[in-house]
């Protein structure tokens, strides 16, 4: 189960971010803005060409770069060397954060699915993750919109709660997985069988029936991304607790 402590206070979604100022998602910075504030951390990973765990939430790195083309090709010491732009940050490792945070505050992890289809052919990341989670000491929790990924993380670590990130996968929002797939995700049926103990759900999607019947069965119910006051009053009538980002939660 979470610690309650991922209860006591809001997490900031990749960090508490804020480009205007120069403190990009996901970066070291942005960790450090949210210890300041005392608030949990959501962060995301990909794999690297050598498996190291990046922290950086999308598969390309066009939007934050000035570079193109996957993080999977190239390897953590060149990724580390790359500047983010509008800031003088770069790409940090799984590793780094963790001694950053140092249980500080509560760390949620979302494993990015790395398997292309929502498939079985996972593992790599998975296993890096338990590596570095083996040692570390404070609150933390996975979470992976993959059900085969959360379930190779209860293998590797059956110990850390893990849940599973869900939505209304629409296929105007994933046109890339079949209709079958989209909809066995969106009725979380896999929840008991990866052994999740909560999900973190789109909070557009909150009144769907599926985390009602979840949320009375006794999962715990995270939602993302809160945007605004108004929002998060309204996604707490339902959710535990929230992810935010672009304001003071």
């Amino acid at each position: 189960m979470l610690d309650p402590r991922f209860f006591a206070r809001p997490i900031a979604h990749r960090g508490y971010h804020n480009a205007a100022v120069g403190r990009i998602e996901n970066t070291r910075a942005a960790v450090g803005a949210a210890l300041a504030h005392g608030y949990g951390i959501e962060i995301d990973l990909q794999l690297s060409a050598d498996e190291n765990a990046v922290v950086f939430h999308d598969y390309e790195l066009s939007r934050l770069t000035d570079l193109r083309g996957p993080v999977r090709q190239r390897p953590m010491h060149n990724l580390a060397s790359i500047t983010l732009s509008g800031s003088d940050e770069t790409i940090p490792s799984l590793s780094e954060i963790l001694k950053q945070v140092s249980g500080r505050v509560p760390l949620l992890i979302e494993l990015k699915d790395q398997d292309g289809a929502m498939g079985a052919n996972v593992g790599a990341l998975e296993a890096v993750v338990a590596d570095e989670l083996a040692q570390y000491e404070g609150p933390v929790a996975v979470m992976s919109f993959n059900p085969h990924s959360v379930r190779s993380l209860a293998s590797l670590l059956p110990d850390v709660p893990r849940g599973l990130v869900t939505c209304a996968f629409r296929a105007e929002d994933w046109p890339t997985l079949p209709d079958e797939t989209r909809s066995l995700l969106r009725q979380i049926e896999d929840y008991d069988r990866v052994g999740a103990s909560f999900i973190s759900h789109d909070v557009h999607d909150l009144r769907a029936p599926r985390v009602a019947a979840l949320k009375k069965a006794g999962a715990r119910i995270l939602c993302w991304t809160i945007r605004s006051a108004k929002q998060e009053r309204k996604a707490r009538r339902i959710a535990d607790n929230i992810t935010f980002e672009g304001y003071v939660a």
